[in-house]
């Protein structure tokens, strides 16, 4: 009767009999798959709760404050709590860091001085940041204040080039940034071991270097994190990972105390630091969603890898693949064409419990060189930790899939794409008089 029910309730959401026999079929192998992530999500949820009784949270700590922010007690726990679980000695956790490129910008800007060299040993940076590195010449970016920049490439299966990151890493690199998930690239996302690796070979030939790991998408993928394994600083969105769906707006930036300090001189002013910034009464969300983050991360790596099992075994191109581990929230799908990026990000804004009426047509979003088009039918607006997807149109026409507060509406999620494609004649097999749905 259960199944009976259940069948009734997603054929209401116009999903045909073949989707639903053939994603149940799918989702039946990934049990192991499943107890393995609701494992690790265990482990990062007492991580979680440590810190916060460590740091005695209280309900005092969720009162709002006003103006200058002087004496905020509650964002000054809070960051303290990130501190703790991100085992840092310090933590700048704010909503005046409007997002991952903000924060990424400000932990940038704050530590590096004109005449300095800026290093990515991991190929080039999320679209977003080429502007604010100066790769794309733009009003106030590193390059107009005198920060050069240097990249090595990834070698052709992935991996980092250390013969010519040996070679690059000079007196003039002060800061090297390494990105953990993939962005628009067409590499894999990096483990914490791997990233380990990478920092202990740079500090080995210079160890004053600063090692900053952009960490967004990351956060409690594993159960350990960048700042485990040497990072001087980890940064982020509160709307993505840590933030738990919960989280309004705000970013994070966690590391050494003079890293963290000369970011949050660079965020308010020179004299004035961590000492100002209200909270503006949303305290109540962070602590909650930093609460919830590691239960919702985990159904959104059950989405991905669902989304990466079904779209492998009908012969497209996935990254990461069904079976290989998973090191952020992001799964990536190359259809070919702009077509199937349109449809499947339509299935997923027809999913969406917010604008699930809305039809999402590519655009010149800013920050971008490309046309892009994103779903994300959200309660926070941007927020990537809800289902959501998006692609720049061209080739070669990968979406991004990520995100779900919940296992059950990624599974959704990935439900709709499939129809969405369907119907748009690109995988006639799921028809209802159609025969075999494999490519």
């Amino acid at each position: 009767m259960h199944t009976d029910n259940l069948t009734t309730m997603y054929r209401a959401f116009g999903i045909g009999e073949k989707i639903l026999n053939f994603a149940g079929a799918v989702e039946s192998e990934l049990k192991s798959r499943f107890e393995a992530i609701d494992a690790r999500a265990e482990q990062n949820q007492l991580k979680v709760l440590k810190a916060m009784q460590d740091n005695r949270v209280s309900d005092i700590h969720f009162a709002a404050t006003t103006g200058y922010g002087y004496n905020d007690i509650g964002r000054d726990t809070l960051e303290n709590v990130y501190a703790s679980c991100f085992h840092t000695e310090a933590a700048l956790v704010r909503p005046q860091l409007m997002s991952g490129t903000h924060a990424l910008h400000i932990a940038l800007s704050g530590n590096l001085r004109p005449g300095d060299e800026l290093l990515s040993p991991a190929g080039g940076p999320y679209d977003t940041l080429e502007e604010v590195i100066g790769i794309r010449p733009s009003v106030g970016s590193l390059a107009e204040y005198g920060v050069s920049y240097r990249q090595v490439d990834l070698l052709p299966d992935g991996t980092f080039d250390y013969d010519w990151i040996a070679e690059a890493v000079s007196d003039k690199t002060k800061l090297v940034t390494i990105q953990r998930s993939r962005g628009y690239a067409d590499r894999p996302t990096f483990s914490v071991q791997q990233i380990g690796q990478l920092i202990a070979f740079v500090k080995r030939i210079k160890p004053d270097v600063i090692c900053m790991v952009d960490n967004c998408y990351g956060e409690f993928v594993e159960t350990i994190e960048p700042t485990d394994v040497g990072a001087d600083m980890i940064v982020g969105s509160l709307i993505k990972n840590p933030g738990g769906g919960l989280a309004p707006i705000g970013g994070y930036i966690a590391g050494r105390r003079g890293c963290v300090d000369r970011a949050a001189y660079r965020l308010s002013a020179p004299g004035l630091g961590r000492e100002v910034g209200a909270s503006l009464g949303i305290n109540p969300s962070l602590y909650q969603g930093f609460f919830l983050a590691p239960t919702v991360v985990a159904g959104a790596l059950k989405g991905a890898v669902f989304a990466a099992n079904i779209y492998e075994k009908l012969g497209f191109s996935v990254h990461p693949g069904g079976s290989e581990e998973r090191h952020d929230i992001i799964q990536a799908v190359t259809f070919g064409g702009p077509e199937a990026v349109i449809a499947f990000c339509r299935g997923i804004q027809a999913a969406a419990p917010v604008d699930s009426f809305v039809t999402p047509e590519p655009w010149d979003m800013p920050g971008y060189d490309s046309p892009v088009i994103m779903a994300a039918g959200a309660f926070v607006q941007g927020s990537s930790i809800e289902l959501s997807a998006d692609a720049p149109i061209r080739a070669p026409y990968t979406v991004f899939f990520q995100g779900g507060l919940t296992w059950y509406h990624a599974k959704l999620g990935i439900l709709k794409s499939l129809q969405a494609l369907a119907d748009a004649g690109i995988l006639p097999g799921f028809s209802e008089d159609g025969a075999d749905i494999r490519r």
